[in-house]
């Protein structure tokens, strides 16, 4: 093989590898850079709640849980005061992770999420009438200096990958484990039967 072919030969090689390479220029404004996630998320002030999901009973017979992650990116506290459904002419139970219902607190700088083992619970009680598997329903978070914020999560039955976050895992007491007493028997011989 000649030089003059070598040269050609690699130059070809050289131009074809960097061809794609040219397409990471695209800026800023690059499809990649256009993707949203598929999640619900609504902002004000220095409160933003994401993630926001009604997941209900599977057997559609008892409560629904809201869960979401709330963050509070403000210099102060904020009071999580109420949730509301509009749909629902009732308000949803907020408890903390003590028990205790009523406000829940997003310390400044801080995040709280909503649902799930060991976290503060949002259930709504009588909402098989209005909230069904598959559809989207409107929520209202109040809080005590931002104000309202409104957003409509899908609503998913506690199945699968919600089923640890589901009205069944933290609104339903569990039954206390019974197990079967057994009393021993002694005997003086091996293997003897009374």
């Amino acid at each position: 093989m000649s030089r003059s072919y070598r040269s050609g030969a690699l130059a070809a090689v050289l131009a074809l590898s960097i061809a794609p390479l040219a397409a990471c220029g695209a800026g800023m404004d690059a499809q990649t850079q256009q993707v949203k996630p598929d999640t619900v998320m609504a902002a004000s002030d220095n409160i933003s709640v994401q993630n926001a999901v009604i997941i209900t009973d599977p057997a559609q017979a008892g409560p629904a849980a809201i869960t979401a992650r709330i963050f509070n990116n403000g210099q102060s506290a904020q009071q999580l005061t109420a949730i509301s459904v509009p749909a629902l002419n009732q308000p949803v139970q907020l408890t903390d992770t003590n028990g205790k219902t009523g406000s829940l607190t997003i310390p400044a700088g801080g995040t709280i999420a909503l649902g799930g083992p060991g976290n503060p619970t949002a259930i709504v009680q009588n909402s098989q009438s209005v909230i069904k598997d598959g559809n989207v329903q409107n929520v209202v978070f109040t809080f005590s200096s931002a104000g309202q914020i409104s957003l409509a999560p899908t609503v998913v039955p506690a199945l699968h990958y919600f089923q640890g976050y589901g009205p069944a895992s933290s609104a339903m007491p569990t039954p206390p484990s019974s197990t079967p007493s057994a009393t021993a028997s002694t005997s003086s011989k091996p293997g003897a039967h009374h």
